[in-house]
């Protein structure tokens, strides 16, 4: 490769290369997206959240409306966001203005989120027609309960496993550390990496995990204005 073409490769290398950087191999996690709906009281924001039905996977837990992107329905995130709010709430497309997107947040079990802050219009959440077979229950809290109340700070600790011991007293082999003759620290497993958990006694009910830690970025974005 002479000089000449080595620059070309270069200069059309360069025009590959994303303009915004986002997470490589994005498309190897399952990827959600959530509306954070703010919701308009008299002088007040409140953020809305959602109580997952008990029979339903993390049900009983707090959440925004959200899911799982679907390339063959959804033609952007933004779309997911506003789509699964529309299915969980029983609203209608108008009532819901996005102003903005946050952060793409990178969760620790193989999933990214992208969550939208958008404006929910309505008059009362008691009008709401949520389908029950995914949400218990709607609540409101004001925003500033969180700019008052800053989160509880826990940890947890993420190990890799290298072989899955089933129940049934089997084993599965997930990466053949033996057999690619990777050094011995490898055969068990390792990482050992702890991860911060926020959590927010709010009067409705308790709000951890990804949920609160959007809560508080957001929160840390408002406090910065």
């Amino acid at each position: 490769m002479n000089g000449t073409m080595k620059q070309s490769y270069i200069q059309q290398l360069q025009k590959k290369l994303p303009q915004c950087p986002n997470i490589m191999g994005k498309n190897e996690f399952v990827n959600a997206a959530v509306l954070v709906p703010l919701v308009p009281i008299d002088d007040e924001y409140y953020f809305l959240f959602e109580e997952r039905a008990s029979h339903i996977r993390q049900g009983g837990e707090i959440c925004f409306p959200g899911g799982i992107y679907q390339k063959e329905v959804d033609a952007t995130y933004e779309q997911t966001a506003i789509r699964e709010t529309i299915e969980e709430l029983g609203v209608d497309a108008s009532q819901i203005h996005i102003i903005g997107q946050m952060d793409t947040l990178l969760a620790p079990m193989g999933m990214t989120v992208d969550p939208f802050i958008g404006i929910l219009q309505m008059d009362d959440i008691k009008q709401l027609k949520m389908d029950t077979n995914e949400v218990a229950r709607v609540f409101l809290v004001p925003v500033s309960f969180f700019e008052k109340h800053p989160p509880e700070l826990h940890q947890v600790k993420l190990m890799a496993h290298p072989i899955d011991e089933k129940p049934n007293g089997q084993t599965e082999i997930l990466f053949p550390v033996r057999e690619l003759g990777l050094p011995e620290r490898y055969h068990k497993p390792w990482g050992g990496v702890r991860l911060t958990v926020y959590i927010y006694r709010t009067p409705e009910d308790i709000i951890w995990g990804l949920t609160a830690k959007i809560i508080y970025y957001l929160i840390q974005t408002l406090v910065a204005l």
